[in-house]
C-alpha cells in the first residue's frame, strides 16, 4: 500500500522509487499485487501525464491512506501507553538547510530512538507545505513563508536576517554593512526555490527597488561557486560555517543595513495531526538545538543587531 501511494502521489514508478529508496522492480511487483488481489485497474499509461489513476484506483488510494494512517497510529498509541519509542516518524527538512541541521537533529534523533522508524524528506518549501496539508508528513523544518494556519501550525525558533554574499574581490566586500539600493547596480545570482526567490526579491519590492538578477539555480553550492567566481553577489539567509566556496573560493558575508525582514527557521506540524510522543520528542529535540544563540552548521555571525545588543546587556548585567 505504500508503494502504490507513492506511486500514486507522483504519477512515476521512477519518481516513488527515489522518493522512498525502494526499487522500481518491487514497486511494480506491489501494484500488480494490489490489481490481482482485488481484480481492479489501479492506473492508465497516458503519453503526457505518466501513470494516472482510474476511478477505482483514486478511492483505493485514499482507503489506503487511512489504513497506513491508523497502522501507524498504533505505535504512537502504544508508545504513549507504554512510555516506550517505537513507531514511524516522518519528517520533512528545507534543503537549504538541511546539509547542516541532518547530522545533529535528524540523524542523533534516530540513533538515540532506534527503534523509531525516522523517514526523511527533504525537498524545497513548498513541496513540504504540500505534504503537511496532505498529511504524508508528521513534521517539518522549515520557514515562516506562505504558511496557511488554516491547515498548518508552525512554532518559530530562531530568526535568520538576510545577508549579501560577496566574491572577496568584490567592490563591496570591505564594508561592514550595504544597503539594497547600493546592491542594484551590481549583477545579482537568484536563488530561486520556490516561496524563496519571492522572499529575496519583495526584500528589494519594499525599498521600489529593482534587483539586476542575471543568473538563477535552484541549488546552494552552485551559486557560492559563482559568488565565489565573483559572477555576482547573492542574497542568502543559512549561514553555514565554512565561508569557501565549493571550488574553493574566498567568501565574504556583509549584513544588510536598514529594516529588512528576517526569515524564521521553526517546526511545522498539520493542525489536523495528532502530535504523538514520538513526534513530541523530535519538536523537544528541535527546540533544544535551535534558537537565536545556537544552529547546528552554522556561523554565529547570523545574529541580528538586535539579538547582539540584548545580549550585550544581559552579560553587562
Amino acid at each position: 500500500m505504500e508503494y502504490f501511494v507513492a506511486v500514486a502521489e507522483s504519477g512515476s514508478i521512477i519518481i516513488a522509487s527515489e522518493k522512498i529508496h525502494v526499487s522500481s522492480p518491487s514497486i511494480s511487483a506491489a501494484i500488480a499485487h494490489i490489481e490481482s488481489e482485488l481484480n481492479v485497474q489501479l492506473f492508465i499509461r497516458q503519453h503526457a501525464k505518466g501513470l494516472v489513476l482510474t476511478d477505482i484506483g483514486e478511492q483505493i488510494k485514499q482507503a489506503c491512506k487511512v489504513i497506513l494512517s491508523q497502522s501507524s497510529g498504533l505505535y504512537a498509541l502504544s508508545a504513549d501507553f507504554s512510555g516506550a519509542m517505537r513507531g514511524t516518524l516522518k519528517v520533512g527538512c528545507f534543503s537549504a538547510f538541511a546539509p547542516m541541521i541532518y547530522a545533529e537533529i535528524i540523524h542523533g534523533f534516530s540513533n538515540l530512538y532506534k527503534q523509531v522508524n525516522l523517514e526523511t524528506v527533504i525537498d524545497d518549501h513548498q513541496a513540504l507545505t504540500q505534504d503537511l496539508m496532505q498529511n504524508t508528513l508528521d513534521v517539518a523544518l522549515l520557514y515562516d513563508l506562505h504558511i496557511d494556519s488554516n491547515y498548518i501550525n508552525f512554532m518559530p525558533l530562531a530568526d535568520l536576517p538576510p545577508y549579501v554574499l560577496l566574491a572577496e574581490s568584490h567592490p563591496l566586500a570591505k564594508q561592514q554593512a550595504v544597503t539594497l539600493k547600493e546592491l542594484v547596480d551590481y549583477p545579482m545570482i537568484l536563488l530561486d526555490m520556490p516561496y524563496s526567490n519571492d522572499y529575496f526579491l519583495s526584500l528589494f519590492r519594499h525599498q521600489k527597488l529593482q534587483p539586476n538578477v542575471v543568473e538563477t539555480s535552484k541549488h546552494v553550492d552552485v551559486i557560492r561557486s559563482m559568488v565565489g567566481n565573483n559572477i555576482g553577489y547573492t542574497i542568502l539567509n543559512v549561514r553555514p560555517k565554512m565561508d569557501y566556496s565549493p571550488d574553493g573560493k574566498k567568501l565574504v558575508m556583509v549584513r544588510i543595513s536598514g529594516d529588512v525582514r528576517p526569515m524564521k527557521i521553526g517546526i511545522a506540524t498539520p493542525v489536523n495531526a495528532n502530535i504523538g510522543k514520538i513526534c513530541q520528542a523530535f519538536i523537544s529535540r528541535c527546540q533544544a538545538f535551535i534558537s537565536n544563540q545556537y544552529i547546528p552548521g552554522m556561523s554565529v555571525a547570523y545574529f541580528s543587531q538586535a539579538h547582539i545588543k540584548n545580549q550585550s546587556i544581559e552579560v553587562g548585567d
